[in-house]
């Protein structure tokens, strides 16, 4: 699936993911005509290497500064137990990412709230619908890095 792109559609990917611009501004700066360069981001698009275009929102100024990182560990593996974690990590709204892992922790959560009352909500929310082994709660202190950008070398 990344074959057929080249160091233009590269570019013109990490433009794109460093700030919405009108097509105009990306074709001058990757050097080509606006129809062409139309039809790349159509050709990525279509072939689902641009999922989807969105704004950042800014998470002090929106109410939820405060991130939480939750290691889980899940009382059994087993496809029934999975599937009730996945509806209930879609049905909390301050979930914004969980990835499933491998070693000794099974589940890793980013949530975002205003304040550690809202996170205990969660938690209980949490514990209320599903049982887990082990749940450990990190809180962040400082944001060192933070991109939504993809690398795009290996494209």
């Amino acid at each position: 699936m990344t074959t057929g792109f080249d160091a233009i559609d590269r570019k013109i990917l990490d433009l794109l993911q460093r700030r919405d611009r009108p097509v105009s501004e990306i074709a001058d700066e990757v050097g080509l005509s606006q129809t062409p360069c139309w039809r790349r981001i159509r050709r990525m698009e279509e072939a689902g290497v641009i999922r989807e275009r969105v704004t950042l929102v800014d998470p002090k100024k929106a109410g939820v500064p405060m991130i939480v990182f939750i290691a889980i560990t899940a009382p059994r593996h087993e496809m029934a137990w999975l599937m009730r974690f996945r509806e209930l990590i879609e049905d909390i709204p301050q979930i914004v990412e969980a990835y499933r892992l491998t070693g000794t922790v099974d589940y890793i959560l980013k949530v975002m709230v205003p304040d550690v009352g809202a996170f205990d909500q969660v938690y209980k929310s949490m514990i209320e619908r599903l049982e887990f082994s082990q749940i450990n709660s990190s809180i962040s202190m400082e944001e060192l890095k933070f991109t939504t950008a993809v690398p795009t070398n290996y494209l």
